[in-house]
């Protein structure tokens, strides 16, 4: 399978994304857990003077955060679920019927090693901090503010400036991947995919030799083209935009090429209607006919590309070719623009393409129907079609043709999807992080508000010294974010279509949302500061 080949980078990005936002959950739980620790001083001092051990404390903070932790990780497996049903709902059915979307043990021992390790490490400094030796200082300050320690305040200002970055370069990844979507959805394909299904077929599963395949697929055209509506039929063997190659080195009547020279075109069995019914314009010479069968003499259809690369300019109906590297026994009858092929996001191939019906040996035929009616209306009769004709043949891949296509692309959205859905978490994780460090920090500094208000400060002025403190942390960690932005971009430009890993647009975008949302969060509290009343914070304790 070539999944793991193509899913392997951008899956290791997500997992990236994922430990991102793990990190700023685990920020905000650190700072929690200090609050909570700092709201406990007393009665951990109280605890050690009386002849408990740090060890034992340090045991109990510690179990309560792994618990935290563990329930986290078992909430975490739920949504988990939730995420491979959005996976599944991305990926083409070729991916879904060949990988097992389900919670399988190997992962569920890793989440419960990831839950138990950030529970320890994330609670270790905070429980350090709350069962500090300092008993006679911490109990004498009870009446104060006996979490306002220098050491934690920096801390927690630092797990926020973390929390900032990560989220800053995020967002930043998720602007480059949306973007990049946009781009790849606004391809000019060279095709009109609009009202065409398409389906394969393959005869040869019951036995069918190539005669009377070529007798099938030619009364499958036929029965196809009687249903109401239908304005076109065709058929090929490479199935469009499916991501499926077939190559061939060739010789062209006046290319001269030498053993390191390249000659290699894909190529393509087609039906006779192929451009026409697909939308792709001729150039020069004709389509094929039905007259183009076994008997008649051999001919061959290429592309811009194929002109291109071996020198035939406009002047190539007419000229021969092989691929067999003997006698040129191939007449090139025409030119078609150049159309995607076998990837959305690919360079355009030289291609050359043959009619199927002089083909030697006839496999699995892919049918294109185009209609003038609901593409439903084919959708349904199609297998009927089949039935009539052999009712042990099944109808393989029956979709409609921009179906396919988003198909082709399912790992642009895959990656864009899962990566804006996890820099909004993210941001908001961000933002709730900002507000209870700022909250908790206005908490604890009441009686200085209302000293300073009620020496002469204004609530404007309370309120520009709290978005200050905002300020800097998002200043801070939106530089370190965009440091860290830029590298992920570099690094993931190989997964990026027609965009650089570094885009200004997306950067000032994300900069502006990032801006946004934390002065938002840090807003409330510092419009709490703005409202403290001199008197209540003088006596407040």
């Amino acid at each position: 399978s070539r999944i793991p080949r193509t899913a392997g980078p951008p899956l290791r990005i997500l997992l990236g994304v994922s430990a991102s936002v793990l990190l700023i959950a685990c920020a905000n739980i650190a700072n929690l857990l200090l609050a909570r620790g700092a709201g406990r001083a007393t009665e951990m001092a109280v605890r050690l003077s009386i002849g408990a051990s740090r060890r034992h404390l340090l045991a109990q903070l510690l179990t309560e955060s792994c618990v935290l932790a563990v329930l986290g990780g078992i909430a975490g497996l739920v949504f988990a679920r939730l995420t491979l049903a959005l996976i599944a709902s991305l990926l083409p059915p070729d991916a879904t019927e060949s990988l097992a979307f389900e919670l399988q043990m190997p992962v569920v021992y890793f989440a419960a090693v990831l839950s138990l390790a950030t529970g320890f490490l994330f609670g270790l400094f905070p429980a350090l901090h709350s069962t500090r030796p300092d008993l006679v200082s911490t109990i004498k300050a009870q009446a104060g503010q006996p979490s306002g320690a220098k050491a934690a305040a920096r801390f927690r200002a630092s797990l926020v400036t973390a929390q900032i970055a990560l989220s800053m370069a995020l967002l930043v990844a998720a602007g480059l991947f949306i973007r990049s979507l946009m781009n790849v959805s606004r391809v000019d394909l060279g095709i009109r995919i609009d009202d065409v299904v398409t389906f394969g077929v393959s005869p040869q599963q019951n036995g069918y030799d190539t005669s009377r395949t070529r007798a099938f697929f030619e009364r499958m055209t036929e029965d196809l083209s009687a249903l109401p509506g239908v304005a076109g039929v065709t058929a090929s063997m490479v199935p469009l935009l499916a991501g499926s190659n077939w190559g061939s080195s060739v010789s062209v009547q006046g290319f001269e090429s030498g053993p390191d020279t390249d000659t290699h075109a894909n190529f393509n069995q087609i039906g006779p209607g192929y451009f026409r019914t697909l939308g792709i314009p001729l150039l020069a010479g004709r389509e094929f006919t039905d007259a183009d069968g076994p008997d008649a003499p051999k001919v061959v259809i290429v592309n811009e590309a194929f002109t291109r690369k071996f020198n035939l300019g406009r002047d190539a109906v007419g000229k021969r070719m092989s691929t067999s590297g003997r006698e040129l026994d191939l007449e090139i009858v025409g030119i078609v623009q150049n159309a995607k092929y076998s990837e959305v996001r690919q360079v355009l191939p030289p291609i050359f393409f043959l009619p199927y019906r002089q083909s030697e040996r006839l496999g699995t035929m892919y049918f294109y129907v185009r209609t003038t009616l609901e593409p439903d209306s084919v959708l349904r009769a199609a297998p009927a079609v089949l039935a009539r004709l052999d009712r042990n043949l099944p109808i393989e891949d029956l979709k409609p043709l921009p179906q396919q296509v988003r198909e082709n692309v399912f790992m642009d959205r895959l990656i864009s999807t899962l990566s804006s859905a996890f820099a909004l978490l993210a941001t908001l994780l961000a933002a709730v992080g900002l507000y209870g460090v700022l909250a908790y920090t206005v908490h604890q500094r009441t009686r200085e508000i209302g000293l300073r208000m009620a020496l002469g400060a204004d609530a404007p002025r309370m309120r520009r010294m709290i978005l200050k403190q905002v300020g800097w942390m998002t200043l801070i960690g939106g530089i370190i974010g965009l440091v860290g932005a830029y590298y992920l971009g570099r690094g993931a430009e190989s997964l990026l279509f027609d965009i650089k890993g570094f885009d200004p647009a997306v950067t000032a975008l994300s900069v502006v949302v990032l801006v946004v949302v934390a002065l938002g969060a840090g807003y409330i509290p510092a419009y709490r500061a703005s409202r403290v009343q001199p008197m209540q914070a003088l006596r407040y304790e």
